[in-house]
């Protein structure tokens, strides 16, 4: 293959994962006019075209999606060997994308980062946060930080945080109004604060388990929310009962300020845990990160 033939693909590569010619000529730091040519001229050379262009987005054709599929393994394997290439310095390098949501890039990444920067200084970290379930390989991230049961099979996974539990609570005044609910079925005559998921956009069905019983809830109440911390805000308000992950609202469950009910239908699940693709070698910068993160004893 020829030089300018690589480039031509790099270039498809860009604008497709784009979806955007402005982006990807910034990515590339090249004009959109040029890369729009380069475009023409690797569509005239195949014989096919890949890309279809509107005043407002670029999609990636058929054939334009089945060349995206041969290219991104193969572009992933030069980037994976490239980076194997820094544990030939004498410290590691480089720069680690990583997909996260907020409160484990707070509570967890920030301070092993704090701790780890300043020892490599070649070494720079990248935290995007989402909280949609993010794919990694088509994204183009090292790694990303989620729930365990919410990790691919075909992933590794490492821990690098404790359990957790839903812990479904109310303030004191709702509570008083309304009463406690003894079961989750009571939750019908509640009003519940619902949440829209971010992947697919239904809303969350709560999820119970006691024993060997598991129930999935679909509540109702008048407010529908997309943030947790949101969510928690409106409980505080006294505006319903909310489920919301145990770290959130363990200040105001210890304050007073909410109470946990049906703590009995709340078992723990796994925390936090880093992944990455098994399939590819770990750089030695992630071989650092994990290291950091590592739970002890894990």
């Amino acid at each position: 293959m020829r030089r300018d033939e690589l480039a031509d693909l790099l270039a498809f590569a860009a604008v497709a994962e784009e979806r955007s010619f402005t982006r990807a000529a910034a990515r590339l730091s090249t004009s959109q006019s040029a890369l729009s040519h380069t475009i023409k001229r690797l569509e005239a050379r195949l014989g096919l075209r890949l890309l279809t262009r509107t005043t407002r987005s670029v999609a990636a054709t058929e054939a334009g999606e089945r060349l995206m599929e041969t290219l991104r393994p193969a572009f992933d394997d030069i980037d994976t060997r490239l980076s194997a290439l820094t544990a030939l310095r004498e410290k590691p390098a480089g720069t680690l994308r990583i997909t996260t949501g907020e409160h484990a890039a707070a509570s967890i990444l920030l301070p092993a980062l704090t701790r780890l920067l300043p020892r490599y200084p070649e070494i720079a970290v990248e935290l995007n946060i989402d909280y949609g379930l993010t794919d990694i390989v088509k994204e183009r991230f090292d790694a990303g930080v989620r729930l365990g049961e919410q990790i691919a099979k075909d992933m590794i996974a490492v821990p690098i945080g404790p359990p957790m539990f839903m812990a479904v609570v109310g303030a004191p005044s709702y509570l008083a109004r309304h009463g406690v609910p003894k079961s989750p079925r009571d939750l019908a005559r509640h009003s519940c604060i619902n949440l829209r998921l971010p992947t697919r956009g239904g809303l969350y069905a709560w999820e119970f388990e006691k024993g060997a019983r598991k129930l999935n809830v679909r509540v109702e109440g008048q407010l529908v929310l997309n943030t947790s911390s949101l969510i928690a805000k409106a409980a505080l308000a006294g505006m319903g009962l909310a489920s919301l992950p145990s770290h959130i609202v363990e200040n105001d469950i210890a304050k007073g300020r909410l109470k946990q009910v049906l703590a009995d239908w709340c078992p723990p699940f796994p925390g936090y845990h880093l992944y990455y693709p098994g399939r590819r070698q770990r750089s030695p910068a992630l071989s650092l990160l994990v290291e950091a993160l590592r739970l002890p004893g894990r």
